[in-house]
């Protein structure tokens, strides 16, 4: 199958209203950009009304727009505006009843609850429409139950018949492929002979899904921006748009004598000003009080000078007019108005526009120390050894996180000595509501961390994740205090950082959800051949663009955990 298209659709009143609530949408997006490598995802709200949804799910199941799969989320249970099953089966041709009995016995396995969900599934044309319940933790349990399921259904749908065929006869062999790699999942059972790691090997998805289940956002960014009034007028007084002359407009043209020179920053001038009368002024500086307008340089002629070279007399060439040339108080912007009418996430926007009306109180950011641990280790500035490296994670992350606009507030290189590791972070917890640490989480007799959190209370949440490179990266909490392990190797860090801590701290910080982690482009592999480990392997790559393409370009191998 080359390329798939798949359509998310979020039924509910409340996300349509605020898109930020959504979050069963996103995480079915994700899960199937992890599950179909080709695939492109259209994302849409629509709220509980039975003719929306009908009519969108006629629309993108018409065979022109060749949508192979529709999944639908929310709106399937008990109450009075769930009417998405109705609306399904308004459009589909053929009920799919076995998968969607399959779909609820399996979720009937985790929870009692799934029987009051009234999801259908079903065909319209060449589309499969799956209704998924309208959690999160639901969706994730439906999709799990039917992705390996999509392919064939996919291929049946599209008469692919080498496909079906092949599939059918694969089943028929009981055909096994063995792959040689030792099993990433296999977990320490407890006896002392045991030398696996005590932590499970998690999902890229799930432990992502962990850590922004854990961290308790500390506002609602959207919410705090798109609420906030400016305190000011901007400008706050009638400001000169030219470098001219500021006058009365109904004193004509002509001669005029300059009584003085006003410059951006100068106090408002409250002295009466007669018709003939005018103040040289820069552009923005404040018009006089008695003054309505400003001609330009290039419309006067400079006629006398007073003995000091400051200018006494200038001819006005043109006719003035009230408001020339002049920005009126508030011209930009109103003193309680909205600040953001629409919502830009980028940093510089909303710092940028906050400072512009005197505001550097509004956003508090998280406070974050910054460690690596390593007897190896060296300071940039101290002198080379033999059996010593330098570190460079504490400045990668410290660069990372002014990269995104977050900051470290304290950074320390500590040697693998468990007392000392205890200690440092206890005191930083103390003073931090983040600690990013790299090194120290792998299985090592010196890899204290883990242990260390454990004694100072946390909870370890995330000990292992199933991917490459970064599978030993952990997350940890207690209460508002929130650890990141990151593997010491500076490429898995870097890796580790982007995939976890930088959607956490932004979803700490009141960001919406779907806008916390980066996003995820399609692009053409340019190299033949590419060996991947069986774990979901992260690879380095120099992207360029061709032809209104992206192309991707593996820049060599990469031996790390």
């Amino acid at each position: 199958m080359s390329e798939i298209v798949f359509a998310v659709l979020t039924i509910s009143d409340t996300c349509h209203q605020d898109s930020s609530k959504d979050r069963s949408g996103p995480r079915l997006i994700q899960l199937l950009k992890d599950s179909f490598a080709k695939s492109i995802v259209f994302k849409e709200i629509i709220p509980d009304d039975r003719d929306l949804i009908e009519n969108r799910l006629r629309q993108l199941s018409r065979e022109d727009v060749g949508t192979s799969a529709i999944f639908t989320t929310g709106g399937t249970g008990f109450a009075p505006r769930d009417v998405t099953p109705e609306a399904t089966k308004q459009v589909i041709d053929k009920d799919c009843s076995q998968l969607s009995m399959a779909i609820a016995l399996h979720s009937l396995e985790k929870t009692k609850f799934a029987a009051l969900s009234r999801g259908v599934c079903g065909i319209a044309g060449k589309t499969l429409i799956l209704n998924f319940p309208g959690s999160e933790k639901a969706v994730v349990e439906c999709f799990e139950y039917v992705k390996d399921l999509l392919p064939h259904a996919l291929h049946l749908l599209n008469n692919n018949l080498a496909l079906v065929l092949q599939t059918h006869k694969d089943l028929q062999e009981n055909q096994v492929v063995h792959v040689h790699h030792s099993c990433p999942h296999k977990t320490n059972t407890g006896a002392d002979a045991d030398r696996n790691s005590p932590f499970p090997m998690i999902q890229v998805n799930d432990a992502l899904h962990i850590i922004m289940k854990t961290i308790r956002p500390q506002k609602n960014l959207k919410k705090l921006l798109l609420e906030f009034e400016s305190p000011v007028d901007i400008p706050p007084f009638k400001a000169s748009i030219k470098d001219g002359y500021a006058m009365k407009s109904s004193g004509f043209s002509g001669s005029k004598k300059v009584l003085g020179y006003i410059a951006a920053g100068d106090p408002i001038v409250s002295a009466e000003l007669e018709e003939d009368e005018c103040f040289k002024i820069n552009t923005g500086a404040p018009l006089p009080e008695h003054a309505d307008c400003v001609i330009q340089v290039e419309d006067t002629k400079l006629l006398r000078c007073k003995k000091d070279g400051s200018e006494d007399l200038v001819e006005i060439l043109v006719e003035p007019k009230k408001d020339l040339d002049v920005r009126s108080s508030g011209y930009d912007l109103a003193k309680n108005s909205k600040l953001f009418p629409t919502l830009d996430f980028s940093p510089v926007v909303i710092n940028s526009l906050l400072a512009s009306v005197g505001e550097s109180t509004l956003l508090t950011k998280p406070s974050i120390a910054v460690i690596s641990t390593g007897n190896e280790l060296l300071s940039p500035q101290q002198p080379a050894q033999s059996n010593k490296i330098y570190d460079s994670n504490t400045t990668l992350l410290q660069e990372l996180l002014q990269y995104f606009n977050f900051s470290a507030e304290m950074t320390e290189v500590l040697s693998d000595d468990f007392d000392k590791v205890f200690e440092t972070l206890a005191q930083m917890f103390k003073k931090v509501d983040f600690v990013i640490s790299s090194g120290g989480v792998s299985m090592g007799d010196k890899d204290y961390i883990k242990p260390v959190l454990v004694k100072l209370g946390f909870e370890i949440h995330v000990g292992r994740v199933n991917m490459k490179p970064g599978k030993p990266m952990t997350f940890a909490s207690k209460g508002s205090k929130y650890f990141f392990g990151l593997p010491g190797n500076p490429v898995s860090a870097f890796a580790t950082f982007h995939l976890f801590v930088l959607p956490a701290l932004r979803w700490f910080n009141g960001w919406p959800y779907a806008k916390c982690m980066l996003p995820i482009i399609e692009v053409i592999l340019d190299n033949d051949k590419l060996s991947l480990d069986p774990r979901p392997e992260y690879i380095r790559a120099s992207i360029t663009s061709k032809s209104g393409r992206l192309h991707a370009s593996i820049t060599g191998n990469q031996k790390r955990n």
